[in-house]
């Protein structure tokens, strides 16, 4: 079984829990070895919006997972200064995929993921990660090995299909989003 944990906290961005949750969840529609999951330090985090998320699993079992998904939101600003919250994750690129949605970046900056490497955020973040050390693009999808930062929520889409790439390969990261993309004009297929 494959495992593909979204990392949630107080204060997370809606659309970037939830689109990537059901857009790695269509795996499920081609695949049946793959479990996705939201995780956190509580039983349930609070949106922005004021969402309340029931949490799969706890932040510890991101260090076995395959791929990692940090979200993003007012919240991973104050996570960044949390020594405790930051010692649960012993995370390998060697052997993960490890990525952020826009504030996310902030996390793997702090977890030292992106030392020496360029990365891109949500343009009210550009200050706060460049002051962790981090060189940004304004790009909405920047990789490095097993490393991805996306910035923009619907970026997510570009970060899933990269993930199901790397992952799997091409074809099935393309089947996946299939499943999602807008009706072209004029075809109907049946």
């Amino acid at each position: 079984m494959k495992t593909i944990n979204i990392v949630a906290f107080d204060q997370f961005t809606d659309i970037d829990v939830f689109l990537p949750w059901d857009l790695f969840n269509r795996i499920r529609l081609i695949r049946d070895d793959w479990q996705v999951k939201i995780v956190g330090t509580q039983e349930k985090h609070v949106s922005m919006n004021g969402l309340e998320v029931a949490t799969q699993g706890h932040i510890d079992e991101c260090n076995e997972a395959d791929i990692v998904l940090f979200a993003s939101g007012k919240g991973a600003r104050s996570l960044i200064n949390d020594k405790g919250y930051l010692q649960h994750f012993d995370l390998n690129p060697q052997r993960q995929i490890i990525c952020s949605m826009c504030s996310g970046a902030l996390i793997l900056a702090s977890l030292g993921l992106l030392d020496g490497l360029t990365a891109t955020t949500y343009p009210t973040v550009v200050e706060h990660l460049q002051a962790l050390g981090v060189e940004v693009v304004f790009e909405p999808l920047v990789t490095h090995g097993n490393i991805a930062t996306a910035a923009g929520c619907l970026a997510a889409v570009d970060l899933v299909g990269w993930c199901f790439e790397r992952a799997i390969d091409k074809a099935t990261s393309e089947a996946v989003l299939a499943y999602v993309a807008p009706v072209e004009k004029g075809v109907l297929s049946q």
